[in-house]
């Protein structure tokens, strides 16, 4: 028996490795009634909190069998992998036994489709529900969402998970029709906004209501797969844009598409993802999340896709010298967070040291700044007269040039670059 629990558990728990879709942040259920756990500084299994910890989970899908022929899907019904299922004694039994072997701080329970969606989602919600009210389980959970299933089970899901989350898969319809002709952007939009209205209403409810119950509080996310098809970074970014205005998510997550079919649809590429044009749209998320941007100023039809060699931040103050240099001891806050090498942290203290007086290059040196990248784009108290004037390519040339000359010190780094 023992055996083939661990057998299980090793493909379950290979295959959830795919969905990258998952996150702590946000939830606050509070340990009552003397139960396991508490979802306050608990989550993700080899990911991060807001505040920069690296947490646990215990990551693994219900089941690998799916009903959906995805080509891009490890999962999928024509593929020829071992399949095997959990049943719902087994998740509660194996998350209980992990947690207090001080394994892991929560759960991340996805699924494959098998029978229709809601078999799938009936099982999913009876794990919550048996970890919270029979084991008083108050770790943090994250659910994934089945796309078509009623919304009674929705409702029903969301009053025992922290986190909700559906993959959209891919960043167009045109790109899902391609490779998953069974799945339409419908059904992850109808239930995202069935759940965001929930999340609202009980909101307002609780704040009339102390004892009415959360819903989701640690909010909803998605997942696209990125270079599986053609998209260009403009609409792979305005399609983010689109789902963070329309149903409030708290995250949208990017995943290079990992080569795992011969299917003649899938583009051919090397063995590994694309992970700097990954890195690239995860920036430009930064950017419209933290730093104010609109995603039209970062990726429009002049320029669809985001440059390789840069982050997107310096790509646009490259295009828009004409608002640069920036004073930092009279600029708004708005201003000074759009300067190349100021992150949030060090916008928040500028503004808060003008006050005392006019800030010198060394006391922005010790606020943290990238002073050498920052240094073109501003002015401070004891900059120079006369600002170098730089062509855009040109101070591309230069920021460069000075980010790559702290890896060439050593013979050991210059033999690695070259």
């Amino acid at each position: 028996m023992f055996e083939r629990i661990r057998e299980k558990l090793e493909i379950l728990a290979d295959a959830a490795k795919y969905d990258v879709s998952c996150s702590s942040s946000g939830s606050n259920r509070k340990n009552t009634n003397k139960g396991l756990g508490d979802s306050e500084g608990s989550g993700i299994c080899h990911s991060y909190t807001e505040d920069g910890r690296c947490v646990s989970l215990l990551k693994i899908l219900l089941t690998n069998h799916c009903i959906y022929d995805c080509a891009f899907c490890v999962s999928r019904k024509s593929n020829d992998i071992k399949r095997a299922a959990f049943t719902v004694e087994e998740v509660v039994e194996l998350t209980m036994n992990f947690y207090r072997r001080n394994y892991i701080e929560g759960l991340f329970l996805s699924s494959g489709i098998f029978k229709n969606a809601d078999y799938t989602m009936e099982r999913l919600v009876r794990i919550v529900k048996k970890l919270r009210i029979e084991e008083r389980f108050n770790g943090y959970i994250h659910l994934k969402t089945i796309p078509g299933a009623s919304e009674e089970l929705l409702k029903e899901a969301g009053l025992y998970a922290d986190r909700m989350s559906i993959n959209l898969e891919m960043p167009t319809e045109s790109g899902l029709k391609l490779l998953a002709p069974e799945k339409s952007h419908e059904d992850v939009k109808k239930p995202l906004d069935f759940i965001q209205k929930n999340i609202v209403q009980l909101k307002d409810e609780k704040s009339l209501i102390k004892s009415a119950p959360k819903f989701v509080p640690a909010g909803q996310s998605t997942q696209m797969v990125i270079g599986a098809t053609p998209e260009t970074d403009k609409e792979i970014m305005h399609t983010a844009s689109n789902f963070y205005k329309d149903f409030s998510l708290k995250r949208v997550y990017y995943s290079g598409y990992i080569p795992i079919s011969t299917d003649t649809r899938l583009p051919i590429i090397g063995s590994q993802p694309p992970l700097i044009r990954e890195n690239r749209l995860y920036q430009t998320d930064w950017l419209m999340r933290f730093y104010g941007f609109d995603v039209q100023e970062i990726l429009n039809d002049a320029n669809p896709n985001l440059d390789i060699d840069i982050d997107p931040k310096l790509s646009w103050a490259l295009r828009n010298l004409d608002q640069f240099p920036v004073d930092v001891n009279t600029a708004d806050y708005k201003m000074i967070l759009r300067v190349p090498g100021i992150g949030v942290g060090s916008a928040k203290k500028i503004v808060q040291a003008r006050k005392f007086g006019r800030l010198h290059q060394d006391q922005l040196k010790k606020i943290g700044i990238a002073f050498k990248k920052a240094r073109h784009f501003i002015r401070y108290a004891d900059s120079p007269l006369q600002l170098r004037d730089f062509e855009a390519s040109h101070l591309k040339g230069v920021i460069l040039s000075e980010s790559t000359s702290k890896y060439l010190k050593t013979p050991q780094n210059q033999l690695s670059l070259f």
